[in-house]
């Protein structure tokens, strides 16, 4: 284990993959600096540029750039309250109300400093959890792999904001993807409509730049005179040059200000990690969990929203360190924690390496192992490199906010155009590229989420070949239930999806009564 990891550090720290990770770095603050453009957009865009990569560099380039947008969507969101990403939305009102209060400079050392802390914590948890699950599940059969890709679909689909029925329909349109093509055990094309290009299933890639990438490009698009009007108004009423603390500011130092919440933020980090190994969850969802929690045992709960310190530090906390829990799953069961893992593990299988339990295998794979262990490794350089580029990237904030989005929505589409071209050197795939864009966009104008598609995508063949081994084995009920294992899958299943509709019966019917 001790070669392994080395042979990992020697990778991780070989000039030309410290360069990329310092261009990822800094690609990853730009994107994450411009309101409405995501991580996962930026990770989408860069997948085409791995095929030039070796598997540690291109693993390394997607770790680094994910970081590094996280903490940069906290930037827009703190000067114009423009989450930079859906990440940053938890806590943007107490952002700009510490900008309005000539604080923004130390709301976003706060920010800075709890997610590198929280994303260290986040690595942890991945190094320790991850290789005691892969142990354990040496164990699973093929109907406890069954249940756990229900589990991860069905997890994708009632963590969406809005709506659990927006996102149960989003699931079944990602699964009905992923049935276009030969399956893994069938011989006869489906839904292909006569394109031969469709016999081997839609491509994951140009699907995934399309619905992240092109999607934002026609939705910015259209609003882009609103954010012109949004940006003046922003830029009269917030600062354009540093403003210096205030004089009567005597609050402590955020070194201190981070000694001082130190249980907080270990309880913060914790949240983000369990809510990280969700599949579909992310760190949105574990900012605003986390961003709850911190206002609840918070001796100063009316501060929240109004420029709260305490609420911006750990919601920071848990969103970075759920980055680093959200590949526990994708690597031990190859299930995507979130979108962002989605696409390292499709950059994965490009590079003929098959997330499982025996990626961890030292002596059955070495260089699988190394692999791992490198992303150990670059999580912890890309949360380190995130110190100085972060405060280089606050202090340019200003900048950065207000590109001026004609120029930068072009770009986009060329490197979507690109990137989707380069996958095989074909047209159709830039068609697909174009039609999953567009049929984004109506879907989020609708409010219907993309996550789940992007998971029902990846895991529908998966699903459908592991049902398809079980039922062959045994095609009665009882033989999807043989083991406690599975038993308990079961049932924390259909939970997730009878326990909400339970309890909405149950406060209607005691509604008239109280």
């Amino acid at each position: 284990m001790t070669e392994v990891l080395q042979n990992a550090i020697e990778h991780v720290l070989a000039a030309d993959t410290l360069v990329i990770i310092f261009v990822a770095a800094g690609y990853g603050i730009f994107v994450g600096s411009i309101p409405g453009l995501t991580a996962t957009m930026a990770v989408a865009l860069m997948v085409p540029l791995t095929f030039f990569l070796s598997d540690v560099q291109a693993v390394a380039a997607i770790v680094t750039t994910v970081t590094c947008s996280i903490f940069a969507g906290d930037i827009p969101a703190t000067l114009v309250r423009i989450p930079g990403t859906p990440a940053s939305a938890a806590y943007a009102s107490d952002s700009y109300a510490m900008t309005l209060k000539g604080q923004h400079q130390k709301a976003l050392s706060v920010s800075l400093l709890f997610s590198v802390i929280g994303g260290l914590f986040g690595t942890l948890t991945l190094a320790l959890a991850a290789p005691q699950l892969a142990a354990f599940a040496t164990q699973f059969t093929s109907y406890e792999y069954f249940w756990l890709y229900v589990l991860g679909l069905t997890c994708a689909a009632i963590v969406s904001d809005d709506s659990r029925l927006k996102g149960a329909l989003a699931l079944f349109i990602g699964l009905l993807f992923s049935t276009v093509g030969l399956g893994t055990d069938y011989s006869i094309p489906r839904l292909t409509f006569g394109f031969d290009q469709l016999i081997t299933g839609i491509n994951f890639i140009p699907a995934m730049i399309g619905l992240f990438g092109m999607s934002e490009v026609l939705r910015n698009a259209l609003v882009i005179p609103y954010a012109n009007e949004l940006e003046a108004s922003s830029t009269e009423k917030t600062p354009t040059q540093p403003m210096s603390p205030q004089t009567e500011d005597d609050s402590p130092g955020v070194f201190q200000f981070a000694f001082q919440r130190k249980f907080s933020l270990l309880r913060s980090s914790v949240i983000g990690s369990i809510v990280g190994m969700l599949p579909g969850a992310g760190a949105d969802i574990a900012a605003w969990i986390a961003y709850a929690v911190s206002k609840r045992f918070s001796k100063t709960p009316q501060e929240y929203g109004k420029g709260s310190l305490e609420g911006i530090g750990d919601a920071t906390g848990a969103n970075n360190a759920a980055l680093g829990s959200a590949w526990i799953p994708a690597l031990v069961f190859g299930i995507p924690g979130d979108s962002v893992t989605a696409i390292a593990i499709g950059v994965l299988l490009m590079k003929n390496i098959t997330p499982g339990p025996n990626i961890f295998d030292a002596t059955e794979d070495p260089a699988q192992a190394a692999l791992v262990f490198s992303v150990y490794v670059t999580f912890v350089i890309a949360n380190l490199m995130l110190l100085p580029l972060g405060m280089t990237a606050i202090r340019a904030g200003n900048l950065l906010v207000h590109i001026p989005r004609r120029i930068l929505l072009p770009l986009i589409v060329l490197f979507c155009v690109i990137g989707s071209y380069a996958l095989n050197g074909s047209y159709f795939d830039v068609t697909v590229m174009m039609a999953m864009g567009v049929f984004g966009f109506v879907l989020e104008r609708f409010g219907v989420p993309l996550a789940p598609i992007v998971l029902g995508l990846i895991l529908g063949g998966e699903v459908e070949h592991k049902f398809l081994q079980c039922i062959t084995k045994d095609a009665s009920v009882g033989a999807f239930l043989s083991g406690p294992i599975t038993i308990g899958l079961a049932i924390i299943c259909i939970g997730l999806w009878i326990g909400p509709m339970v309890i909405a019966t149950v406060r209607k019917t005691q509604a008239p009564a109280d």
